[in-house]
């Protein structure tokens, strides 16, 4: 799962760009949000994992949830992890990914205020076939890979629908 210029542990660049292109949808409705965030509620809970979970389309929220153990700083490492993900248009690990490939972190090269940004697994970008990324899907509570293994999972489960 590893390789290329990233961490033990961490999915390798051409994986995280192969779950971004397998992982677009046909379309995302209301419902679908629904659907959504109601599986990861689902994943969440049979794994007692205590995180907030976060979907937008464009501006407006459309999921939220916290589950017990998650706190107000996981709000905050949403709101964080979403931004990145709406200025590079691609999931907050493959963005951080990029930079350690590179040698640095995105903290120290990318010029952006760590405070309002942070490349760190858990968002991931929902993109629609016709439309590019229309907007975002969030987990914090847990390690970033399993924030965004858990967010993975979700939309693999809501493909398949």
């Amino acid at each position: 799962m590893s390789g290329s210029g990233t961490r033990p542990g961490f999915p390798d660049i051409a994986v995280l760009e192969a779950q971004e292109e397998r992982l677009t949808l046909r379309r995302f409705t209301y419902e679908d949000a629904w659907a959504l965030g109601s599986a990861l509620v689902e994943l969440a809970r049979e794994r007692q994992a205590p995180v907030a979970i976060d979907i937008r389309r464009g501006g407006q929220q459309l999921f939220h949830c916290a589950l017990a153990g998650s706190s107000a700083d996981n709000d905050a490492w949403i709101d964080r992890k979403r931004r990145v993900v709406e200025r590079h248009g691609e999931s907050s690990l493959l963005v951080g990914s990029r930079f350690r490939a590179k040698g640095t972190t995105f903290e120290e090269s990318s010029r952006l205020d760590p405070d309002r940004y942070a490349a760190h697994g858990g968002s991931f970008p929902i993109r629609v076939e016709g439309a590019g990324v229309i907007g975002t899907i969030t987990v914090s509570g847990l390690p970033q890979v399993e924030d965004h293994a858990m967010v993975v999972e979700a939309l693999e489960r809501l493909l398949a629908t």
